[in-house]
């Protein structure tokens, strides 16, 4: 039995087929109606703060109270439609977040528990090398190769001990 299991998660071929078909049904929503900006024109663009955000909310309903004031230049509809795409985006982009950060987590414990027990495996296996059992040498020298012992020292490395 593990020492330390920090948590235990399955899915059906039911629900990962769910999971799958609603992501391709997002997927399909927005094909044409999101870009990638490159890391160069996220900075140019950047994000707009809370602040930002207030003033922008103040000037949209200055201009439903005095629309003769909006500057000839400024497209008011197109204005009023990108308007609500970001506020419509936005609230799904919150949604989709947490659930992305909650997957990350899930993996993140998922990914320790694998870890610390693949350890445990390699030191068995280690162990049995050196009393000889039969195929554990070539198993631990297959799985030895793995932990690099040059550069910076990880006390985590279970051949650190040899």
């Amino acid at each position: 039995m593990a020492l330390e299991n920090l948590i235990s998660v399955s899915f059906t071929e039911e629900e990962l087929t769910q999971l799958d078909g609603h992501l391709s049904g997002i997927r399909q929503v927005l094909q044409g109606k999101t870009v990638n900006l490159t890391p160069e024109q996220r900075r140019q663009y950047g994000r707009i703060a809370n602040q930002n955000k207030l003033i922008v909310d103040k000037a949209k309903n200055y201009m439903e109270q005095h629309q003769d004031w909006i500057p000839r230049f400024v497209d008011k509809e197109e204005f009023d439609r990108d308007y609500t795409a970001r506020q419509q985006i936005e609230n799904r982009v919150q949604l989709l977040e947490n659930l992305s950060t909650q997957l990350i987590d899930t993996k993140t414990l998922l990914d320790h528990d694998n870890y610390n027990n693949a350890l445990s495996f390699y030191r068995m296996i280690r162990f049995l090398a050196g009393e000889n059992e039969p195929g554990a040498k070539a198993v631990h020298e297959d799985m030895k190769v793995l932990f690099n012992r040059s550069g910076t020292s990880n006390t985590n490395t279970p051949d650190s001990q040899e």
